[in-house]
């Protein structure tokens, strides 16, 4: 089934044109009225006073095109149904509704359909006794053999140093050359590691493998010009930079813009743009323009890259104000600055010392909660939010190096537990952290005071319970620690194991939660599934053996 919003497949494009128009913060775009099939975006501020910039192509690209239609950049923007060039009249009919004396420049992007209407619809508007010149973008540098090289997000960078050649006053000459500049200075290459999905169509299956990339595929989902093995972001981005600068040369300075095709998250693409900046373009970057969706491809999980050689008219272009939508102001690259903090923090005095039981131990528990990392993730997020496995393997790491480095007091029980706790409450995140942390600390302090082990823990349970509300029965990893530490009581680590596996066992069969993340989930899909937290302890209390 095809996963996508949608009421009526035929009017998704002109519900999405009244989305754009209502919700624009500066109020000032407009749809022509005339034929329903012709669906024009203009500025509603317009007066034909200078040059008009229009440009448009297919939907599905958002914000692009009418994204960009405000004060600074376009005065129109023509939308062709999903991922469809828009025809000929409905071009004509942007042209004729914002052109005046001064004339009217079309960017168009280097693809058939568009080239071919908007071509036509120029000729036939200078038939109309109207100035009409056109540029078309090509900066997918993805197939370099190429002659018709595609346009794709760069063609952003040419709405806005036209729109503000136009905005300055200057001649449709001079604002065709300065835009057929900008055309010859920008190089864009993407990446995808999932195509979009479509309306009313199944996904794809099986195109781009799991751990595989796309290199160069189309803003409509066309296949790329080659496959990348990994998904590893520095790569990733080394791939890219190295084809970029093969374009743009070494010594170049450059504005790079970073565009989201629609379903990457901002955290991934913060990291990449880390990636970036850091890259082997760094020296060469003066300019970040995003992250940011710009112009997309439905919701395709990938990314792209748009670098321009700089000159002084280009900089000054990207910089100026507009009232658009859909624009990101341009950001001049600077080192990530640091201020110094003193960390608070309550260090263990402990000294490390050995044993080599303990050592041992503290091994196969970290060891074990680190292998089990995926599938706690997976089995976390049918009830959760996908990063039980995660957490715990983040605190296992920390103490499996500190034990690693002998950094562990493994030769007093009780430093041991409240260094432990220590640890889980700086390096382990969510609640699982502070709860393992209050878990271990308590315990720590009870055999601090000569309490034998396994009373120190359960009153660490205890404490837990207390702090974090949840009670033995409401499905979570008390399910399991609880009765296992009960069992161990009898000194006997078999029974400890086989009460804490029934106990996470016992977690699937019940109806609901009542306390942790899984609470928060519709008792239907709890069904059968037992709980991560409740699962990690049993493994744990496996590994020991």
């Amino acid at each position: 089934m095809s996963r996508f919003f949608f009421n009526d497949r035929q009017k998704m494009v002109d519900d999405a044109i009244e989305g754009v128009i209502i919700s624009s913060r500066f109020r000032n775009l407009t749809r022509l009225d005339t034929d329903p099939a012709i669906r024009v975006v203009v500025r509603k501020d317009w007066n034909k006073s200078k040059v008009a910039i229009i440009s448009g192509g297919g939907s599905g690209h958002e914000p692009a095109h009418a994204g960009f239609v405000g004060k600074g950049m376009l005065t129109a923007a023509v939308c062709g149904d999903l991922f469809a060039s828009p025809s000929v009249d409905a071009v004509l009919n942007a042209i004729v509704a914002v052109t005046g004396d001064r004339g009217c420049l079309l960017i168009v992007k280097n693809y058939t359909g568009d080239r071919l209407n908007f071509g036509l619809a120029a000729e036939k508007a200078k038939k109309h006794g109207l100035k009409v010149e056109m540029v078309i973008v090509g900066d997918d540098i993805s197939l370099p053999d190429n002659k018709q090289p595609r346009g794709i997000a760069g063609t952003v960078l040419v709405h806005k140093i036209a729109g503000f050649a136009a905005e300055q006053g200057k001649s449709l000459s001079d604002v065709r050359d300065i835009a057929q500049s900008a055309c010859d200075s920008i190089a864009s290459m993407g990446v995808a590691m999932q195509t979009c999905n479509l309306p009313d169509q199944n996904e794809e299956e099986g195109r781009i493998k799991g751990g595989h990339l796309e290199l160069g595929l189309g803003i409509h989902g066309e296949p790329g010009a080659s496959t990348l093995d990994s998904q590893n972001s520095q790569k990733t981005i080394a791939t890219l930079v190295n084809h970029l600068r093969k374009k743009t040369g070494n010594d170049a300075r450059l504005a790079v813009l970073v565009n989201n095709l629609g379903g990457v998250s901002s955290l991934e693409m913060a990291m990449l743009t880390k990636e970036l900046v850091h890259s082997e373009l760094k020296d060469q970057i003066d300019y970040l323009i995003g992250p940011a969706p710009l112009v997309t491809a439905l919701d395709m999980k990938g990314f792209s890259l748009s670098a321009i050689v700089l000159n002084d008219r280009f900089i000054k272009a990207l910089h100026a104000d507009v009232e658009t939508a859909g624009w990101c102001p341009v950001v001049k690259l600077h080192a990530m600055p640091k201020r110094k903090h003193s960390v608070i923090r309550i260090e263990s005095s402990a000294k490390p010392s050995e044993n080599a039981d303990v050592k041992t131990l503290v091994a196969n528990i970290t060891n074990t909660l680190i292998a089990q990392e995926k599938a706690l993730n997976a089995l976390d997020a049918k009830v959760g939010d996908g990063d039980t496995g995660s957490t715990f393997a983040q605190g296992a790491r920390d103490i499996a190096q500190l034990n690693d480095d002998g950094k562990l007091p493994l030769n007093d029980p009780a430093a041991l537990l409240e260094l432990i706790g220590e640890r889980l409450a700086t390096v382990m995140g969510g609640s699982s952290g502070v709860l393992m942390s209050i878990f271990f600390t308590a315990s720590g302090q009870q055999v601090a005071k000569k309490q034998p082990l396994v009373d120190a823990l359960l009153f660490g349970l205890g404490q837990m319970k207390r702090y974090g509300g949840a009670e033995l029965g409401d499905r979570t990893l008390i399910d399991a620690l609880q009765p296992a530490l009960e069992a161990l009581k009898n000194q006997d680590l078999s029974a400890a194991i086989e009460a804490a596996e029934a106990g996470a066992a016992a977690t699937a069969k019940m109806q609901k939660a009542n306390a942790g993340r899984s609470s928060y989930v519709n008792s239907e899909n709890l069904k059968g599934v037992k709980d991560p937290g409740a699962v990690a302890i049993a493994a744990v209390f496996a590994g020991i053996k």
